[in-house]
């Protein structure tokens, strides 16, 4: 029996060639059907968005990364206006969030910007009701569910989540979606919450390139990894292995639309 996976979240476009070709090349081998490849920036999307061109099992997300210096606001309403042509092509908007480790390396920062420039993509999320995919690590995650509750929207994926219980279960009640990234195989933390969230609104991502320890050291990240996670997500829940694949599988699809 084919035990299938999707890719939530992975940086596709920040691979080098040949590393991507092989991933590529790989996925079917590996039972992955489908990448959801998110964009940090304007160069970004117009990339994924030509990658789902050529592939159709990579699944593109326009957005901007709030890890970064606020766009100028040029590229900003260019992004905004890909997302109104495109959004027919498009499988979610992201990823777009809130700055939480740039804010740890500049205190004084000013938050406006960031939080004006989600709004946007909230927006064009509750627009177009295209799913949002979203970092929102820790405290940011409760700052980004009022947005969201405000413009009504329901399909929202908070991907390697980190937060308090707290706000985990404001994320579960909300309905929206939460992905974990192999960490999930040696990261108690993250088992932690894997522990409380229902599998239909569990999904697995890679976020790769993101490099990651113990087995996976020095290993090119790759959607394969996915197997491991599952493996683990069962283990953790105390569930048949046959059962995880399936649910998760099937909740990533139907949340997706893929």
């Amino acid at each position: 029996m084919k035990r299938y996976v999707i890719d939530s979240h992975i940086h596709l476009d920040m691979y080098e060639e040949k590393d991507r070709g092989k991933i590529l090349n790989e996925l079917d081998e590996n039972d992955v059907t489908a990448l959801v490849a998110v964009s940090n920036d304007l160069a970004s999307s117009y990339r994924q968005l030509e990658l789902s061109g050529i592939d159709s099992r990579i699944k593109a997300a326009v957005g901007y990364h709030p890890e970064q210096a606020v766009p100028a606001d040029e590229e900003l309403q260019t992004i905004l206006h890909v997302i109104d042509q495109t959004e027919h092509r498009l499988t979610a908007i992201g990823e777009v969030g809130l700055p939480y480790y740039l804010r740890q390396q500049q205190p004084e920062m000013d938050m406006a910007p960031y939080l004006d420039m989600l709004e946007c993509f909230v927006q064009k999320a509750a627009e177009y009701e295209l799913p949002i995919a979203l970092h929102a690590v820790y405290e940011d995650a409760d700052i980004v569910c009022d947005l969201l509750e405000v413009y009504n929207v329901s399909r929202a994926h908070f991907h390697w989540f980190k937060g308090d219980d707290s706000v985990l279960q404001r994320i579960i009640a909300n309905g929206y979606m939460v992905s974990v990234t192999p960490e999930v195989t040696y990261r108690p933390k993250i088992q932690h919450i894997v522990q409380q969230i229902p599998l239909l609104q569990l999904m697995v991502e890679s976020d790769g390139p993101w490099p990651f320890e113990e087995s996976f050291a020095g290993k090119l990240t790759h959607p394969s990894m996915l197997h491991e996670s599952i493996k683990s997500i069962a283990g953790i829940k105390r569930m048949n292995a046959e059962h995880v694949y399936n649910e998760i599988y099937e909740a990533t699809r139907r949340f997706y639309r893929i």
